[in-house]
C-alpha cells in the first residue's frame, strides 16, 4: 500500500534541495493525484470528489506512479495534491534512523516543517499507521498463541515460523533488523523467503496458504486481505518501526488559493482509522470493487462531503 519504493531514489530526491513551483493562475485546474497502489488511489479518489464537491476545478492524475515520480511532480508543479505518509518523510530528509519517525505526532510535524521550507503543506493526517508488520497464519498464531511481536520472537526461537517477505523488508535497518533488535530474536536466513518484489499480497497469500512452506508474510498495516486470508497481525508494542500514516500534501500556493480545502479533507482523513482502511481496501483488492466508487460512497455514508 504504502508503496515500497527504492530508498536511494528517495533520499536523492528529499535533498535535491527541490521546492514547489511558484504562482499558479487563479482558475488553473486543481490536479490530483496519488501513487499506483490501492490505498493511494482510493485516498486520491477522496480528496478529488472533496474539491468537486467544493466546486473546485479539479483534474485526476490518480495512480501517477510510484513515490518518486509522484512527488517529484508535485515539487515541480506538475500536480496540485496527493496523499503521502509521514513515514517516507525519513527518506526524503535522509534522517531514517532519527527515532523521532517511530512517533506519530513526531513524524509529522518533522516533515511538515521540512516540507513547509520546500512549499509544500501536510494536511490533516489519518489515524492509522500503515507500517511494515508481519502477519502469521491463522491456525498457527491461534495454535502458538501469538498476538504480538514478543510472542513472534518466542515462536521463532523455537523453530516454528518460516517468512516470505521483500529483500528490502529482510535487509533494510528499518525494517526486519529493527524487529529482531526491538525483541531480541535473529531469524535464521535459511527460514526466509525472500523476493525482489514489495507486493504484500505475494507475502500475504504465501503465509495464509503455506506455500513453500511460508506461514508468515510481510504485510502492510492497513492491507485490505488480512482478515480474508486469516492472517493474525503480530502487534509492535514497543514500535519498532517507523510510523506510516497517510495525509494530503499540497502545494502551498493552491492551499493559498483554496483554503477551505484544509478543513474539508481534515474531515475525512479524521475518519480514516486502520480498521476503516482495511476494509475500504478489501472492497476494492478482495471484492473487485473500483476505487472511486468506494472512495464515493464512503463520503456519502459518512457525510463527509461538502
Amino acid at each position: 500500500m504504502r508503496d515500497p519504493t527504492r530508498r536511494r531514489a528517495l533520499l536523492w530526491l528529499g535533498l535535491s534541495g527541490a521546492t514547489a513551483a511558484g504562482p499558479v493562475a487563479a482558475d488553473a485546474p486543481l490536479v490530483v493525484a496519488s501513487k499506483s497502489d490501492t490505498e493511494g488511489v482510493l485516498t486520491g479518489a477522496m480528496i478529488a470528489r472533496v474539491l468537486e464537491r467544493l466546486g473546485l476545478p479539479v483534474r485526476r492524475k490518480l495512480g501517477l506512479g510510484p513515490t518518486l515520480i509522484v512527488r517529484s511532480s508535485l515539487l515541480s508543479g506538475e500536480i496540485s495534491i496527493y496523499p503521502e505518509y509521514t513515514g517516507n518523510g525519513a527518506f526524503f530528509t535522509g534522517t531514517e534512523t532519527d527515532p523521532v519517525w517511530k512517533s506519530p505526532q513526531g513524524a509529522y510535524e518533522t516533515i511538515r516543517r521540512s516540507d513547509a521550507e520546500r512549499g509544500l503543506a501536510w494536511l490533516t493526517r489519518a489515524p492509522a499507521d500503515n507500517t511494515w508488520l508481519i502477519a502469521v497464519n491463522g491456525a498457527l498464531a491461534r495454535r502458538e498463541r501469538l498476538a504480538t511481536m514478543a510472542d513472534f520472537a518466542g515462536a521463532v526461537r523455537r523453530g516454528a515460523i518460516t517468512l516470505a517477505a521483500s529483500t528490502e523488508f529482510v535487509e533494510s535497518p528499518a525494517a526486519l533488523p529493527a524487529f529482531e533488535a526491538a525483541y531480541g530474536f535473529a531469524l535464521p536466513l535459511d527460514r526466509i523467503i525472500s523476493l525482489p518484489g514489495g507486493d504484500t499480497s505475494v507475502t500475504a497469500r504465501a503465509a495464509a496458504q503455506g506455500i513453500s512452506g511460508v506461514n508468515a508474510g510481510m504485510v502492510y498495516g492497513t492491507d485490505g486481505a488480512l482478515a480474508a486470508l486469516d492472517l493474525v497481525v503480530m502487534s509492535d508494542p514497543l514500535g519498532a518501526q517507523i510510523v506510516y500514516e497517510v495525509a494530503p500534501v499540497i502545494r502551498q500556493a493552491d492551499l493559498a488559493r483554496h483554503p477551505e480545502i484544509a478543513p474539508a479533507l481534515a474531515r475525512v482523513f479524521t475518519r480514516l482509522d486502520a480498521e476503516t482502511l482495511r476494509r475500504l481496501n478489501a472492497r476494492i483488492t478482495v471484492d473487485g470493487a473500483v476505487a472511486e466508487a468506494v472512495a464515493e460512497d464512503f463520503l456519502s455514508t459518512n457525510g463527509s462531503l461538502p
